[in-house]
């Protein structure tokens, strides 16, 4: 490297905060709906666990396939355009849920919500069909604009961090969902109860429109930004100075080539990284979506009264702290074996993959301090913290993957590709999980001693307990070893 005199300045790490706070907005806005449904929207629209887990699932499955589109339009509008788009997309969504009741009361001739409330046979019926459709339009634009997260901010990052960094960086951004989870319960549930859960869906999403007056003057690219200078500029492009030393012209040029779409599919590595996101997306999602209805139906706390908001508060600030240290494991690995990044990483995720397992003990040993009431509670949440800051750990890992194996031109593209990937297996996830509480409920079913909805909720933990150990081994099966994708490899 060059010898530069003046003092590396450090402005990655305000590119890396902006990431940090719309990743933050990104599931402020995905949080409402999980924590105003179950004690607002359910009674006033006659909703049951089918209905709610039609929308979450809907909304993963479209998640889902704009993904795939989503990483190929940030590669194609640039990081800054593309995450405007994004956000702002999102934003309007999360505002239009504010409306459904409205477009409900039009559609069944009601004039408020007391009325819709008060129906009954078939017409309640109709209002709770009228009411999700409205809902899934409200879910669809919100999915639309929220794809665009997770590209923008990979791609954002692979530009502002050499390699060694990049894990870190993106345990920080990716730590906002963490921070999103943790301050809706303190802020969603009273909104909802001062103002109508209306306001708190436009509310929240005025967020996103804010953050985006300071994304159009913050950013861009490292080469290009009066703010970073050439000692900082020096470090963050030292794996292009490492790889040139040594390296064919070609090499060096195909890092920054743009790989065709379809081609993408041709790599291993991808399969690898969608088989990641596959099996553990679901998961998150899960429990992002479903907790708050966990222990309304376990332990009838509520999440406008101070239990329910304490509970799901520990839970993410458990999550947000371990999974930050999580990130940080890969480097610890390169620093002292001399390892490189994939291996590292892959051998951190297995560690991180056998802390999910403490959710099999969530219900069990719920059930056995039954005698706490509904404090019992507590030792659910816990172990289920656990299980969560392990996933965020494992994603920020499984993220940064993509951009040790792939050239700059094909990370959002890549990531968009497993973004896929992961909605799917969360659109499967949400929608059994709604059917099996609801046929539980019903049915009376029982599972190793759980009965109704308990034993439907322990079932759902197992599967969530066991699918980062299968993630992991199929991931290790396609890929090895670290091997750095180029356009000439077949």
């Amino acid at each position: 490297m060059n010898k530069i005199s003046e003092k590396i300045t450090n402005y990655r790490w305000v590119i890396c905060a902006m990431l940090f706070f719309a990743t933050t907005v990104n599931y402020l806005d995905r949080q409402v709906l999980s924590l105003t449904w179950d004690e607002f929207i359910k009674p006033e629209f006659h909703w049951n666990e089918a209905h709610y887990g039609t929308i979450t699932s809907v909304f993963s499955i479209v998640y889902a396939i704009c993904m795939l589109f989503a990483g190929r339009f940030v590669e194609w509008l640039g990081t800054k355009k593309g995450f405007l788009w994004a956000i702002g997309v999102w934003s309007v969504g999360a505002c239009l849920h504010a409306v459904c009741g409205i477009v409900t009361e039009a559609w069944v001739g009601m004039h408020s919500a007391a009325e819709l409330a008060s129906a009954t046979g078939d017409v309640a019926v109709l209002v709770a069909t009228v009411s999700m459709y409205c809902f899934l339009v409200a879910r669809c634009v919100l999915a639309l604009g929220e794809a665009g997260n997770f590209p923008a901010a990979i791609k954002a990052t692979a530009e502002y961090f050499p390699k060694k960094d990049r894990a870190y960086a993106t345990s920080i951004f990716n730590a906002g969902a963490s921070i999103g989870a943790l301050f809706a319960p303190l802020s969603i549930p009273p909104l909802a109860k001062m103002f109508g859960w209306e306001m708190a869906f436009i509310i929240i999403g005025a967020f996103g429109f804010a953050w985006m007056g300071f994304w159009v003057f913050l950013y861009d690219k490292p080469a290009q930004n009066k703010r970073v200078n050439a000692a900082e500029l020096e470090y963050i492009e030292q794996d292009k100075s490492e790889q040139a030393v040594g390296a064919a012209p070609k090499q060096a040029v195909e890092q920054e080539k743009k790989l065709p779409f379809l081609k993408c599919f041709a790599f291993k590595q991808t399969w690898a990284f969608a088989v990641g996101k596959f099996m553990t997306d679901g998961v998150w999602w899960f429990f992002l979506f479903w907790t708050p209805s966990y222990l309304s139906t376990q332990f009838g706390i509520k999440t406008s009264e101070g239990l329910g908001m304490a509970l799901i508060f520990t839970l993410y600030a458990i999550v947000t702290v371990l999974s930050i240290l999580g990130g940080k494991l890969p480097t610890v690995f390169i620093n002292r074996s001399g390892q490189n990044p994939y291996a590292a990483r892959m051998k951190a995720m297995l560690i991180f993959a056998f802390f999910p397992l403490f959710v099999l003990l969530a219900q069990p040993l719920g059930m056995n301090f039954a005698a706490l009431g509904r404090n019992a509670a507590w030792i659910p949440v816990l172990l289920i913290s656990i299980g969560c800051a392990a996933h965020q750990a494992w994603s920020a890992n499984l993220f940064s993957t993509v951009g040790d194996m792939f050239p700059k031109g094909a990370i959002a593209t890549v990531t968009g590709i497993g973004g896929m990937a992961g909605g799917i297996g969360s659109m499967i996830l949400q929608k059994g999980a709604g059917n099996l509480f609801v046929h539980a409920g019903e049915t009376n079913m029982t599972f190793l001693g759980f009965e109704g909805k308990p034993a439907g909720y322990f079932i759902i933990f197992i599967i969530c307990a066991v699918a980062y150990l299968i993630g992991w081994v199929v991931m290790k099966a396609l890929v090895p070893k670290y091997k750095l994708v180029t356009e000439d490899m077949q």
